[in-house]
């Protein structure tokens, strides 16, 4: 079941761009277009769920598992001194697009890390790049 409001539906239809790391039956990976740092990976389920209230538990564990290896591959990529993942449920807890997507945020020594407002897109052509390195560490 897909939402055809959800613009995270439309890059799992290919209706919408996305620059996808990784994807399989189940769950799709792609480059956040408004990064808190570059690497910055959303990992989510290709079927819609609305948040962690709605997912089966079988597919979040996928989702998890999934979460680690995009981690360790964006981790190479970047060469950052660390990794934040994180996932937000509902609007109070400021999550904007209702599907549920852990973050996967690379993060480096003495770095602060941004607000989801500071951020700015980045060029297509940059995060493909982006991308097709993440997916060589893959």
């Amino acid at each position: 079941m897909n939402d055809d409001s959800c613009i995270f539906c439309k890059i799992v239809q290919k209706q919408s761009p996305g620059n996808i790391v990784y994807e399989d039956e189940t769950v799709m990976a792609f480059l956040d277009i408004n990064p808190l740092n570059e690497g910055h990976t959303l990992v989510i389920p290709k079927e819609h769920h609305k948040d962690i209230f709605e997912i089966p538990s079988e597919l979040l564990a996928h989702l998890h598992s999934i979460s680690k290896r995009i981690a360790i591959a964006v981790k190479e990529t970047t060469k950052a001194d660390g990794i934040s993942i994180f996932q937000q449920n509902g609007k109070a807890a400021d999550q904007e697009i209702p599907h549920l997507h852990i973050h996967i945020v690379p993060r480096y020594e003495g770095q602060r890390l941004g607000r989801f407002s500071e951020r700015s897109n980045v060029n297509r052509e940059k995060l493909q790049q982006v991308a097709m390195n993440i997916r060589r560490h893959m």
